[in-house]
């Protein structure tokens, strides 16, 4: 049964279950990224039959199993997938940032040149479930910017990927898709085998050992996070209907038992009821067990004096997820300075971004929504700077150049600002 606190009872680092993985994990990926640099697509053919049950002759999904699998996904969830996609492409496209050029001075420009990565891979989890919003929220903003090449991983149990993935795969414009998952599928996308090619930088959820590899091959490739478990933290006033904030905090509950759902409530009569809630509904999950245990293990709901009150423990606590079922939200839109994704008013609960809005779900777990943000469009780009002057333009800050390379002890740069006039005053 879920756990109730008054505010004074407990400690902001008590509210939501975050630890840190045991070293173990660390350990075994460590070993599997070293087979796999070794080994390459040996070492991904031994893993794949240990923990999918197949001995994959080929890895690549071929472009007649893609078809095939769109074809065999019922019609009507295909034009889900479709009005899915357009909601995130419609969002997703108005983070397009363009070139930037600058005249500060006469004889000077500068500027910002962004170019999309050359190529991207995007992990996609197939292991208690099945997400092929995870394929439209990570593929889609990487078409958007214009990457020259998506790379698609996924478990394939058996040999074989769901459909809706495949299908998904397909809309959002993903250019190849291969059977392999886990920390050996990080490896293969860090370093490149023989079948798959490296990228720039790899983005998408996963367990623990993927999050570890994520960590572990950082620096050779950029990531766009670590993730770790779902969290939502539900602050609701006493006018907010029981049944729906129990719902709303077991849609991530049933994600898996590490998941934290939090109520936090000014009301002492609501919090009451959300627990019998919890209890009638839970059974009725065919996610159950997981629910269960999450709930037991890291739910809570916290008893604050104001909603203004619930809304500092929430800036304090950075959730991935937070709703804020009030009557008059954006009046305290403001005030949130901490969270991935925040869902506003009594209409609006979390699983809206999770596949349908438009924003992103690929959101900062673990408190990091204090100074990480949602995956987006500039995910799948980089700047690079440019700097023109004239010669004028050159000649009137040279010796000033000169003079901070001077303090600096770097006498080679004065250097070079300076010759192209000392050539011209010996001629």
């Amino acid at each position: 049964m879920i756990k109730l606190y008054t505010y004074n009872e407990i400690s902001i680092d008590e509210i939501f279950s975050r630890s840190e993985e045991k070293n173990e994990i660390a350990d075994v990926v460590e070993k599997m990224i070293a087979a796999v640099r070794q080994k390459g697509d040996a070492a991904l053919r031994e893993y794949s039959e240990r923990f999918d049950g197949a001995a994959l002759e080929d890895m690549e999904v071929s472009a007649e199993e893609m078809q095939a699998a769109y074809d065999a996904v019922d019609q009507e969830f295909l034009l889900v997938l479709e009005e899915a996609a357009a909601h995130i492409r419609g969002y997703h496209q108005n983070q397009k940032r363009t070139d930037l050029v600058y005249t500060p001075r006469e004889g000077v420009i500068l500027g910002q040149r962004v170019t999309p990565l050359d190529r991207v891979g995007l992990y996609v989890p197939g292991g208690t479930a099945n997400y092929p919003s995870t394929v439209l929220m990570n593929g889609i903003p990487a078409k958007l910017a214009g990457v020259k090449e998506i790379i698609m991983v996924t478990p394939a149990k058996g040999g074989k990927i769901n459909s809706d993935v495949l299908a998904a795969a397909k809309i959002a414009g993903v250019d190849r898709v291969f059977k392999i998952g886990g920390a050996q599928a990080i490896a293969a996308l860090a370093y490149g085998t023989e079948t798959i090619p490296s990228v720039d930088k790899i983005v998408g959820p996963g367990n623990a050992f993927v999050a570890e590899a994520k960590k572990q091959v950082f620096g050779k490739v950029s990531i766009d996070m670590i993730a770790g478990p779902s969290e939502i933290l539900v602050i609701a006033d006493g006018q907010s209907e029981a049944a729906v904030v129990a719902a709303d905090m077991l849609s991530q509950a049933e994600h898996d038992t590490m998941a934290s759902a939090v109520l936090v409530t000014d009301s002492k009569e609501l919090a009451e009821a959300v627990s019998a809630c919890l209890e009638v509904q839970i059974p009725l999950l065919p996610r159950k067990e997981i629910a269960r245990k999450s709930i037991d293990d890291n739910g809570k709901i916290i008893l604050a004096e104001s909603i203004q009150e619930a809304i500092e423990i929430a800036n304090q606590i950075a959730p991935e997820h937070l709703e804020l079922c009030v009557d008059n939200p954006f009046d305290y839109l403001a005030d949130i300075r901490h969270a991935g994704s925040i869902f506003l008013g009594r209409n609006a609960p979390e699983a809206l971004g999770d596949y349908f809005s438009g924003t992103n779900h690929t959101l900062p777990t673990g408190g990091t929504a204090r100074f990480a943000s949602p995956l987006s469009v500039d995910d799948f780009v980089k700047k690079s700077s440019f700097t023109y002057y004239t010669k004028e333009a050159l000649a009137k800050e040279a010796e000033k150049i000169n003079m901070f390379a001077q303090r600096e002890g770097l006498a080679a740069h004065g250097k070079s600002a300076m010759i192209r006039f000392e050539r011209e005053a010996e001629k």
